[in-house]
C-alpha cells in the first residue's frame, strides 16, 4: 500500500466530509497520503419520512461497508452511532480517535432550555431515544415530539422557518461544522444520556487487510475504542440496533476504570430502566454484556420488543 493512495469511504454529506478530511489530515502528519471517495447511501437518497421507515438498519453505513468488501475503499469513516453492531462477514471495527463532545445539545428561538418550552411545544427529532426521553422527563407538557430529516444544514432551517420550536442534535456534529452559536443549551448527562457512539469516529477496515488496520491503528484513543467497544457490546447484546429507545455513555473514572451507564425507554417515554457499573478499561466487552444483562433481567426485552 505503501505505493498507493489510501482510499477513505464517507457519505458526501458536509459534515461526513468534515469528518473524513480530518482522518485524511491526520494520516497526512504521518506521512500517509489518503485520498477521499465519497459514497451516496440508501439514507442519504431517502429524505422523507422516519428513518426507520427506509429499512431496518445501516441506512448510513450499507453501501459503504459495501464499497469496503469490493476493495474500492480501504477504510471506511462512520460516525459510529449509525453503524450497526452485528458483525459484517470480512470487516472489522478497528480503530475510534479521540472523540468529539457527547451530549445531546437544545436548540430554541422559544426558550432557554427544553423544560422551559411551552407545553405542547413541537420537538424536531428523527431519533426514538431522544423523544422516549423528552417524555419521559416532562410528561407534564405534553411536547408534540415529531420526525425532523434531513443533515444538519437542513434541520436549522426548518428550525429557522418556524417549522419546529425546537430541534435537538448532537453537539458533535455541531462543533465538526463549526456551528455551536447555535446552540441553545447542552443537555447534560446522566439527564439525558447520548446515543451509543455519539460523538465517535468509527474507522472499519477489512479483517484480513493488515496494512489498512495498522494504518488505522495510528488514529486510535485506547480509551475512546474501549468506550465505545463496551457501549456497542451493550446494545448488541439487549439486540436493540441503532434506532432503539437505548442510551449509553462509557467514560474513563479517576481511577482509571471504565463506567457504563446505560437506560432502557419504552418508545413513550412512560417506563425507564437504568443500570450502571464499573470495569476495566482491558475489559470493555465484559463491561458492556454485564450492564446488557441487569437491564435484560430488569425487563428491558419487553421494553425493545413489546
Amino acid at each position: 500500500m505503501n505505493s498507493v493512495k489510501v482510499r477513505i469511504g464517507t457519505r458526501g454529506s458536509l459534515l461526513a466530509r468534515r469528518q473524513a478530511d480530518w482522518v485524511q489530515s491526520a494520516l497526512e502528519s504521518y506521512g500517509i497520503t489518503a485520498e477521499i471517495v465519497e459514497i451516496s447511501t440508501s439514507g442519504d437518497k431517502t429524505q422523507a419520512g422516519p428513518i426507520a421507515d427506509i429499512g431496518l438498519q445501516g441506512v448510513f453505513t450499507k453501501e459503504i461497508q459495501r464499497a469496503l468488501l469490493e476493495n474500492t475503499i480501504d477504510l471506511a469513516v462512520h460516525s459510529l452511532k449509525d453503524l450497526p453492531t452485528e458483525p459484517v462477514a470480512g470487516l472489522m471495527f478497528a480503530a475510534a480517535p479521540l472523540p468529539g463532545p457527547r451530549r445531546d445539545v437544545f436548540l430554541s428561538p422559544k426558550a432557554d432550555s427544553l423544560g422551559n418550552l411551552p407545553i405542547e411545544a413541537v420537538i424536531g427529532t428523527g431519533s426514538v431515544r431522544r423523544k422516549a426521553q423528552i417524555l419521559h422527563h416532562f410528561p407534564e407538557k405534553r411536547f408534540r415530539v415529531t420526525d425532523i430529516r434531513g443533515n444538519v444544514e437542513t434541520r436549522l432551517k426548518k428550525l429557522d422557518s418556524g417549522d419546529y420550536d425546537a430541534i435537538i442534535l448532537a453537539e458533535a456534529g455541531l462543533t465538526r461544522l463549526g456551528l455551536t452559536d447555535r446552540i441553545t443549551s447542552p443537555l447534560e448527562p446522566p439527564f439525558f444520556l447520548p446515543a451509543v457512539g455519539q460523538g465517535i469516529l468509527g474507522i472499519e477496515t477489512r479483517t484480513e487487510d493488515t496494512e489498512s488496520i495498522r494504518i488505522a491503528g495510528r488514529l486510535n484513543h485506547p480509551e475512546t475504542f474501549a468506550a465505545a467497544v463496551a457501549e456497542r457490546t451493550l446494545l448488541a447484546a439487549l439486540r436493540g440496533g441503532c434506532l432503539a429507545p437505548v442510551a449509553a455513555l462509557a467514560e474513563k473514572t479517576a481511577e482509571h476504570r471504565l463506567r457504563l451507564h446505560a437506560r432502557v425507554f419504552s418508545p413513550d417515554g412512560g417506563q425507564m430502566l437504568d443500570a450502571t457499573r464499573l470495569g476495566d478499561l482491558r475489559a470493555a466487552e465484559e463491561l458492556g454484556r454485564s450492564v446488557a444483562e441487569e437491564l435484560l433481567l430488569s425487563g428491558a426485552e419487553s421494553l425493545l420488543r413489546p
